[in-house]
């Protein structure tokens, strides 16, 4: 089982979560659409040779951003990760992705 996070804005929050459902993340036991959030802000600078979905080149944009944690199992963590960025608007959407033990 792996824990993949990632920070979106708002105006994606649901359709990247709906994408990352239907890859069959999010599902724990007899539960599926399982996901935790909150909100925060996230900064970045886009740099020469990038196409940012917000901000200018070369100037720090603050954006109010959520993060998303939810689990996926071993088999669909590949796709999952395909489906979170084929649904996030970043060009390089930020996310981390844990293997998880089992104690």
């Amino acid at each position: 089982m792996y824990k993949l996070c990632y920070f979106v804005p708002e105006s994606h929050l649901e359709e990247t979560k709906q994408a990352l459902f239907k890859a069959g993340a999010g599902r724990i036991g007899e539960y599926d659409s399982c996901a935790w959030q909150c909100a925060g802000q996230g900064q970045f600078r886009p740099l020469e040779g990038s196409n940012p979905f917000l901000g200018k080149k070369g100037e720090i944009e603050h954006v109010n951003e959520y993060k998303v944690e939810l689990v996926c199992e071993d088999r669909l963590i590949i796709n999952a990760v395909n489906a979170l960025k084929q649904a996030h608007p970043y060009e390089e959407p930020a996310y981390e992705v844990y293997q998880l033990a089992e104690l």
